[in-house]
């Protein structure tokens, strides 16, 4: 969000590399650990409040579709900024609620701006964007220390009992 100027940023829900620990250096080989994709673009959008619900709907569809031939797997993209409900056992459309940005609701017919990487459209892709690592590696360059962060988890709603979703 830093690097690109932007109000929201999506990461994939990846869960690989080393773990670094508190006062441990950053290395460029920490970096790589955790970028290591064969579609690493970084994007810029201006997305209304609407997409960005769509986009965060559509995740979690393939996440808890009640159909298992329609959950496709993989993790809930990680979200920077913007915090958010979700209620897995809701249909698609409405798992995805209190949206905010800074405290405030989010406006779906206003436009934010999002960065992310590891696009999967083809589009974004071969737009030619910097790699992830090469833009981590300039914001980490030009930090003196990075102090850890709470993550930002969104609010599970309707999963109380069940241990595969309690966080």
């Amino acid at each position: 969000m830093a690097e690109k100027d932007a109000e929201i940023a999506f990461s994939p829900g990846f869960r690989w590399g080393t773990t670094l620990l508190p006062g441990q250096t950053i290395t460029y080989e920490d970096v790589l650990a955790q970028t290591a994709i064969t579609y690493p673009t970084v994007t810029v959008n201006t997305l209304s409040g609407a997409t960005i619900k769509a986009i965060l709907e559509d995740v979690a569809d393939n996440l808890f579709n009640p159909d298992p031939y329609y959950q496709q797997g993989g993790d809930m993209v990680r979200v920077g900024g913007l915090q958010y409900s979700c209620e897995p056992n809701a249909a698609m459309g409405a798992r995805i609620g209190e949206m905010r940005l800074h405290g405030k609701p989010v406006d779906a017919g206003r436009r934010y701006k999002v960065a992310g990487w590891a696009p999967v459209a083809d589009e974004a892709i071969a737009s030619g964007g910097e790699p992830v690592w090469a833009v981590m590696a300039r914001y980490l360059k030009a930090q003196k220390t990075v102090a850890p962060k709470a993550p930002n988890t969104p609010k599970l709603v309707g999963v109380a009992g069940n241990p595969g979703l309690v966080t």
